[in-house]
């Protein structure tokens, strides 16, 4: 009998030793991500889930290429619903958390937008100063990748620069994007995001991938002028951001 138990404790121990070796470890221990839904209407002003239903995807899809739910933060700001999330509470909200990982930042917006600045809730537009101060403050010199999905939001790009950001945006700063529409399942660039993000290798191939998905889709069905996302990598990321591979489940 304790022959048996020892060679079933083994077999359990050995079983343990196996999974631990072969379960993926993430490249983003300890960076705190937000992704936020900052409008929740068309441009006509009418309620759509366009931007709610990017918010969840892009959540499981950034949790699913490892990055850590305990350090990531996820609000709606739309005023419509039982429980309201202000843009104070969510602000408040991604300080903690980049408080608490500190490794790096993953900042993700999707909203409308305009030559002035991003919606960012039902009272707030945030012009490229106040966002620039908002990112410093919360991710410092830390490595941080931002994402930037609105019409216009290409205006984000010089002020945001730095070596140790990666900016993404939509469109660049005189374009409008597209997919904000009632109909709409996601933003078009959202839903690039989306679809490529379960392949792509790190950020950079998110982008290229992503920019190549927007495109397509804005020829396949006629839309002009083309919104064309803007990217922008600071000099350490361009080093960094290539050992930054997604997490992938073995096989």
């Amino acid at each position: 009998m304790f022959r048996l138990v020892l060679s079933v404790l083994l077999s359990l121990a050995c079983g343990a030793t196996t999974a631990a070796q072969t379960a993926p470890a993430s490249r983003f221990d300890g960076w705190a991500s937000a992704v936020v839904a900052a409008d929740w209407r068309t441009s006509q002003g009418e309620p759509i889930q366009a931007f709610d239903n990017a918010r969840r995807d892009l959540t499981s899809g950034f949790l699913a290429a490892g990055f850590s739910r305990a350090d990531m933060v996820d609000y709606s700001l739309r005023p419509d619903v039982t429980l309201v999330t202000t843009d104070v509470a969510a602000a408040r909200g991604i300080a903690e958390a980049t408080a608490r990982a500190t490794r790096g930042c993953l900042l993700y917006v999707t909203s409308h937008g305009g030559p002035q600045g991003i919606v960012f809730g039902p009272n707030r537009i945030l012009s490229p100063t106040s966002m620039v101060t908002l990112v410093r403050g919360w991710c410092q010199d830390r490595p941080t990748v931002v994402v930037l999905s609105a019409c216009y939001s290409g205006i984000f790009v010089d002020s945001l620069a730095a070596p140790n950001r990666m900016i993404m945006t939509a469109a660049r700063r005189d374009r409008s994007s597209f997919g904000c529409s009632e109909d709409a399942t996601y933003p078009y660039f959202d839903a690039c995001v989306i679809s490529t993000l379960p392949t792509a290798s790190d950020f950079i191939a998110l982008a290229n991938a992503t920019r190549a998905c927007v495109k397509a889709r804005e020829e396949a069905e006629g839309l002009s002028p083309a919104s064309e996302p803007q990217v922008s990598i600071g000099a350490d990321l361009q080093l960094l951001l290539p050992t930054l591979r997604f997490t992938r489940p073995p096989g």
